[in-house]
This record gives C-alpha cells, structure tokens and sequence, in this order.
C-alpha cells in the first residue's frame, strides 16, 4: 500500500471518530439541559424566603462585638430597595435561649413559583402570628407525628414558650401549613394562593408562621375576658425574633385576620401596640443611599 493511500485511510477513520465525539457530546449537552429544566419545574421554590428571620444561635457567655446585624434583603415599595431594616443595641442585649424541634416532613413543603394554574408568584413575605391552643409541647409533639391526611398536617416556623424560650422549627425557606383557608388584605389588596387543587387557598405560601405558646390557664379559651394573656418574655422574644427580618409592620398579620373559615381567633387578648412598640426597638429602618453617576 502506497504512503499516500494509507494516510487518506487514517484521516478518513479519524474524521468518523471526530465526528461521532461531536455527536455524543451535543446529546449529552441536551440531556443536561432536559434535566436542568426537569429539576427548576419540579421543585418549587421562592427567592424571598431571605427577608424571613433566621436562626440567630448566640452564645450565652458574650455580647456580639458589633451591636447591629444587617440582613442583606431590602425593604421595598413599589419594587425599588429604598430601605432596609437593621437591629439595634437593644436587640443585641436582649439574648433569648432557644430550642431546635425537628418536624415531621408531612407537616410542612416547598414555597411553590407557580400556583395551582401555572400564574408566577411574586407576593411579598407576610408574617402571621398565632397561638398555640395547649401547650408548647404539645405543639411540638403534634408536629413531629407523620400526618397522611392533608387536612390535618400543620406546624409552625418558630414558637415562643411561656419562658421566652424560641423553638426553631420549619426553616424559614419551607413552606410551613400554619394557616388553613386563609386571605392577607394588604395595601396590596388581596392576596393568597392555592397550591393544592384539593384545599382550598391560603397565605402559606408566602407566610412565616410564629406562634405564642397559651398559658394553662387559658386552654381551650375563645375569648379575652378567659385568656390570661402572654408573658413579658414572650412579647420580648417575639418582637427579638421579628426584628431578624425584612417583613414591613404592615404586613405583620395574626391568624384572626387572614381565616376565612370563621374559626380562628389567635392569637387571643394580643397586645398589638405593646408589640410594634417592642419590635420597633429592637429594629429600625435605615435608609439605602445611592450616589448618582
């Protein structure tokens, strides 16, 4: 065989395996790319879940050496970052113990982009404050049992014991089922959103649920003039638990306000001023400034 005939072979036979690489690379670029997609469409999620307190675990033996912490997601009005709330000295003195309570994974889910018609969700963070009926072991004891019907399944993102003790739970990215059929009616107007074809719509979705444990004296109450009310270290903890966030005051809501079934009335003989008067203590807002090129 003549040099010229086996060289044209070679290139021949090295061309076929170049070009059958080239194909087995742009399938599998595709496949990828089937995936990445798969993966965003099947599991839902939000990109808000920031402006949600988070778990602040202090050491109990010092002070923070800086008295603000500033969380990164802003406060905004008409989609523009004009302010952000920052914690104060007060909220670094205040040290509250805490507790981690693990959930059942039946009792709580994925923050959803997309409703049940396939609409995107932009809704901004609510907070919603609760009670918890009994106590807070109770509560907890309820969470951590496997719960198949999902008219039944509920829980918290936090809960604040009679001692002040704040009991993280479901992490503030997750969807906690706190509230049931439930409406927000904001400045925004109303707002809620239905991810279960099977119940009905509700605030959970763009909701962090924190609930006051009841006092025994007040198991099974339905009214002021029965409920004996919270305790200073509940107030304090709550607001101290509050003030971690982004969520503006007039989107802090209690349970009361968003049912629509007519039959929640938590949290029950709440000091609402003694409240915003704590929160706005331990937080304060502090202007963004933008310098104009």
């Amino acid at each position: 065989m003549r040099f010229t005939d086996w060289a044209t072979r070679v290139l021949l036979i090295s061309l076929m395996f170049a070009a059958l690489i080239v194909v087995l690379l742009i399938g599998r670029a595709t496949k990828l790319h089937n995936n990445s997609i798969t993966y965003h469409t099947s599991n839902p999620r939000v990109t808000a879940w920031s402006q949600y307190p988070q778990a602040q675990f202090q050491s109990a033996k010092s002070l923070e050496k800086k008295s603000q912490y500033v969380l990164k997601s802003p406060i905004k009005i008409n989609k523009k970052p004009i302010a952000r709330f920052v914690t104060t000295q007060a909220f670094a003195q205040y040290r509250p113990h805490y507790q981690v309570a693990s959930v059942d994974p039946s009792n709580y889910g994925e923050r959803y982009t997309q409703d049940v018609n396939g609409v995107t969700l932009n809704n901004q963070p609510i907070i919603v404050l609760h009670e918890t009926g009994y106590s807070a072991s109770s509560a907890i004891n309820f969470f951590q049992v496997a719960h198949t019907d999902e008219s039944v399944q509920a829980s918290y993102h936090a809960l604040i014991k009679l001692d002040g003790t704040v009991v993280y739970l479901v992490p503030p990215e997750k969807r906690a089922f706190g509230a049931a059929n439930s409406v927000f009616d904001g400045s925004e107007g109303v707002e809620t959103v239905q991810t279960n074809p099977n119940l009905p719509a509700s605030v959970n979705n763009f909701a962090y649920h924190a609930s006051l444990e009841t006092p025994p004296d007040s198991y099974d109450s339905s009214s002021q003039q029965t409920h004996s009310g919270y305790t200073e270290a509940q107030y304090n903890s709550l607001a101290w638990l509050i003030a971690q966030s982004q969520v503006p005051d007039d989107r802090i809501t209690t349970h009361h306000l968003v049912d629509r079934s007519g039959k929640k009335v938590d949290p029950i003989n709440f000091d609402g001023n003694k409240f915003l008067d704590l929160l706005n203590t331990y937080r304060q807002v502090r202007p963004i400034y933008r310098v104009n090129k």
